[in-house]
């Protein structure tokens, strides 16, 4: 889905209802600000917003997603499209996700092993320093380009709001987390809580 499109769209189809973005973001209980993010290509309408934001426009998701009027013959195409654009997404995201594994083990594991032969083997002072400084430059190079694939595998969703971000890299790191979960702050409704990691970012 193409964000400036969709936002097109919207701004498209609010004016033609002459609607300013101010009364279309009172029917929605939100911010003229969003409404204007939205608009501009920005950013998109989080889930729980779609079908209140279509009912006020008079359209319905599919062209939502899709960023136009859809004639009734091809509706099921539009939708079996957006279906398959999503399936891509989460597809893309879980490679991201196996890739940064996958890193972690390859650069981890090796980073502990050339510090241990550093302890173990007799060797000359300047010799140590050398392999337990690439250990540890492995082991911190490995650990970012994971920590960037896992960030960038499909968002983070608020549990209070239920919207969907990814956060920056220093909140990603800093957060406390579980397996599925991260303690972050919701960029919408300022809540700190601990986000559910997803696989899309709509």
């Amino acid at each position: 889905m193409n964000q400036i499109k969709t936002g097109q769209f919207i701004a498209q189809v609010r004016k033609e209802k002459n609607m300013t973005q101010a009364q279309l973001a009172e029917k929605l209980f939100i911010s003229n600000k969003t409404v204007s993010k939205w608009e501009t290509g920005k950013g998109m309408p989080e889930v729980s917003l779609m079908l209140p934001l279509c009912e006020a426009l008079g359209i319905n998701v599919n062209e939502l997603l899709t960023g136009e009027k859809i004639p009734q013959k091809n509706y099921i195409e539009k939708a079996e499209e957006n279906m398959m654009n999503l399936v891509h997404e989460t597809q893309e995201s879980k490679k991201k996700i196996i890739l940064a594994v996958a890193v972690a083990g390859l650069t981890v594991f090796p980073a502990i092993a050339i510090m241990a032969i550093s302890k173990v083997l007799e060797m000359p002072a300047w010799a140590k320093t050398l392999l337990i400084a690439i250990g540890v430059a492995l082991l911190v190079g490995g650990i970012i380009i994971a920590c960037v694939l896992d960030r960038d595998a499909g968002a983070f969703e608020c549990r209070e709001c239920k919207h969907r971000f990814v956060p920056d890299f220093k909140e990603y790191v800093m957060g406390p987390h579980t397996i599925t979960t991260r303690k972050l702050k919701c960029p919408k409704c300022g809540k700190s809580t601990y986000c559910k990691h997803v696989m899309t970012k709509q």
